[in-house]
């Protein structure tokens, strides 16, 4: 990606505790838009009832600073509201940081799991929008469940969120899904 012109940096986690090496996450960012603060980390607190342990970092973004947490919640016939109602706790855990919760929830953002954080002031940048691919498209409806989402604090402006619709640039459902079953989410936002 640097030899667009545009200088990224990435970090990459080390493997979750109960995911056997395969299972890791990442971060992707110019640091022309967003500035690094210390080490990413996988969260600990949790990793004996949460599968894949949350990966945080925290940037700065105009002398403002927030940490992403990335989580990737157990599929959904493992009910992965059994993992999501921890992250309630995590605002506590780290109180003088802003968190943002993203990732893969394989629960829609209606599901009450999600009340202890609407309460605590978080918001899901979408609703009803659908971010899985199905494995053939039935006529225009190419994508099955609402599963991805990104939780902000109120105190955020969104500016403005949606998916990247990437499976259109593609012959077939089947070519698509080798890059991944998920569309991308995407916000831009500013932290008040």
């Amino acid at each position: 990606m640097n030899r667009t012109g545009t200088k990224w940096e990435y970090s990459v986690s080390g493997p979750t505790s109960t995911s056997a090496g395969s299972e890791r996450y990442a971060f992707l960012w110019k640091p022309s838009s967003v500035r690094k603060i210390g080490k990413a980390w996988l969260d600990q607190n949790y990793s004996d009832v949460i599968i894949r342990e949350p990966y945080l970092m925290t940037f700065s973004y105009r002398n403002k600073q927030f940490t992403v947490v990335s989580f990737h919640a157990v599929p959904k016939k493992k009910q992965p509201e059994t993992e999501i109602k921890y992250l309630r706790f995590l605002p506590a855990k780290y109180p003088t940081q802003t968190l943002l919760f993203l990732g893969d929830f394989n629960c829609p953002q209606s599901h009450t799991v999600f009340n202890p954080l609407r309460k605590v002031g978080y918001q899901p940048v979408l609703a009803n929008q659908k971010t899985t691919l199905k494995m053939k498209c039935s006529g225009f409806e190419c994508l099955a469940s609402e599963y991805d989402n990104i939780w902000l604090p109120k105190t955020f402006k969104i500016h403005s969120a949606g998916i990247i619709d990437f499976y259109k640039s593609f012959d077939s459902m089947e070519a698509a899904r080798k890059i991944s079953d998920h569309v991308p989410v995407t916000v831009m936002f500013t932290p008040n």
